[in-house]
């Protein structure tokens, strides 16, 4: 049932990605995704790009418990998070706008998705949670493009209180969403409207809008890979094993 599609229609290309675990991300998931972005980005016929996940409970509840808790080394723990890692960086990277449909909850990664998108529509379902300090980790990867999104203070008082949701009236008045709205069917008609009236606009004008809003992250690729070198050693902790295992067996 899992699964990375890209859809293409009068220059939208949809990416939507779905799981059976609210939309958790495994490395297999995390690779399509990111190749997918990067081949929604650099497909002509596209001009506008939208993410989205499948289902119609969770957006995306973040990493994978049934795959951290594999994670025996370092060297593994590395490429796992460099999976988000390369997707926040395929999505800064495209030379198109990425429109973001949230119709429920993003919990960890799935915020980091939700903030390196262009501009994104939210349900008011769409409460978020950054949860990795509760579970050991911390948001080492994730923090990067949340905190250019809503800034250091309110980035620094999601990841402490790692417990707490935000509600979406939150996410917006910090920048987070840019619309919220009251069903997922009214979310999906003005993201339809909006997202065709971008494909047509000067493509080429959109592209070095892009760049001007993403400048200043060109040493990401360091930095995110320098970050999923940090989370790839504390998810071997004992404490980070032991919430996992509490957590699955709930």
């Amino acid at each position: 049932m899992e699964y990375v599609n890209l859809d293409i229609n009068d220059g939208i290309g949809t990416v939507e990605f779905f799981t059976e675990q609210s939309n958790s991300l495994p490395g297999n998931i995390l690779k399509k995704l990111a190749s997918t972005i990067n081949e929604a980005g650099e497909t002509l016929e596209i001009r506008v790009i939208v993410l989205k996940s499948g289902g119609d409970r969770a957006f995306c509840a973040g990493a994978n418990f049934d795959e951290l808790i594999t994670i025996d080394s370092p060297e593994r723990g590395y490429e796992f998070f460099m999976g988000f890692a390369n997707v926040i960086n395929a999505m800064r990277k495209a030379p198109k706008f990425i429109i973001g449909r949230l119709q429920g909850k993003a919990i960890g990664g799935g915020i980091g998705l939700a903030a390196a998108t262009d501009y994104c529509f939210a349900t008011r379902f769409s409460s978020i949670k950054l949860s990795e300090l509760a579970l050991g980790i911390g948001p080492f990867i994730v923090s990067a493009p949340i905190e250019r999104k809503i800034g250091l203070s309110a980035m620094s008082q999601v990841s402490i209180n790692a417990e707490k949701f935000y509600d979406p009236k939150w996410c917006r008045e910090k920048g987070l969403f840019n619309e919220v709205f009251e069903s997922t069917e009214k979310m999906d008609k003005v993201t339809n409207e909006f997202v065709k009236k971008l494909a047509g606009y000067n493509p080429e004008a959109m592209r070095e809008m892009k760049k001007a809003f993403w400048q200043g992250t060109d040493h990401w690729d360091e930095l995110l890979s320098e970050r999923a070198k940090t989370s790839g050693k504390l998810v071997l902790s004992d404490f980070t094993r032991i919430f996992i295992q509490k957590f699955r067996n709930k």
